[in-house]
C-alpha cells in the first residue's frame, strides 16, 4: 500500500511556505502551495496573512504569491509615474513598459472617498502581461483606473535609471505620460 504524504501543521508548515517562496523566481498559486502541504487553500490564505503580519515581504499577485526580496537578486530603482488611458489601452501600456526592461509593481488610484487604492500587478515581461490580461477577461474585473476616468499611478522599477527614463518617454511618444 501506498504511503499517504502527511498534513504538514503550523510553523513547519509556513516554514516551508517562506523558503518555496523565496526559493522561487515565479510566483506560486495558493493551490500548488496547498497541494503541496496537503491543507486547503484557505488554510494557505491564513498561512500568507501570519507571515505578512510578521513583515515577510510577501504580495499576491494576480499569477500567484511572491516574495519581494529573493536572494541573490540586485537592487533596483523604483519610480512612481502618472498615466491616463481608456481601459481598452491597459495591455498595450504593460507592454511598452515590460518591453522597455521595466517591471510595473502596482497600480494606484486616489479615490475621493477611500484614498489611496493601490493592487499589486507585477509584470515583468509580455507573458507576465498576457496572464494577467487573461485574468481581468476570465473575471471581468474591472481596473481601478476606471474609479477616476482612466487616471492612475504604477510603481515601476529597473535595473537602470537609464531604463526607467527610457520606458517613460515611450510612455511619453504614446500618449500615456501625464506630466
Amino acid at each position: 500500500m501506498k504511503e499517504q504524504r502527511r498534513k504538514i501543521l503550523g510553523d513547519e508548515r509556513r516554514t516551508l511556505l517562506l523558503n518555496l517562496l523565496k526559493n522561487s523566481t515565479q510566483p506560486i498559486t495558493g493551490s500548488e502551495l496547498a497541494s503541496r502541504t496537503k491543507v486547503s487553500r484557505q488554510v494557505i490564505v491564513g498561512d500568507i496573512t501570519i507571515l505578512k503580519a510578521k513583515k515577510e515581504p510577501i504580495i499576491a499577485t494576480s499569477m500567484g504569491y511572491l516574495y519581494l526580496k529573493p536572494q541573490g537578486v540586485e537592487e533596483v530603482i523604483e519610480r512612481t509615474i502618472a498615466v491616463s488611458h481608456p481601459p481598452e489601452r491597459t495591455e498595450e501600456e504593460l507592454n511598452i513598459l515590460v518591453d522597455h526592461g521595466v517591471t510595473v509593481k502596482d497600480v494606484r488610484i486616489e479615490h475621493p472617498v477611500y484614498g489611496d487604492l493601490t493592487a499589486s500587478i507585477m509584470v515583468s515581461n509580455r507573458n507576465d502581461v498576457k496572464h494577467f490580461m487573461e485574468k481581468v477577461r476570465a473575471t471581468k474585473a474591472s481596473y481601478l483606473s476606471e474609479l477616476t476616468n482612466g487616471i492612475h499611478l504604477h510603481t515601476i522599477s529597473a535595473a537602470t535609471v537609464e531604463t526607467l527614463d527610457r520606458a517613460e518617454a515611450a510612455l511619453k511618444q504614446g500618449g500615456f505620460l501625464i506630466e
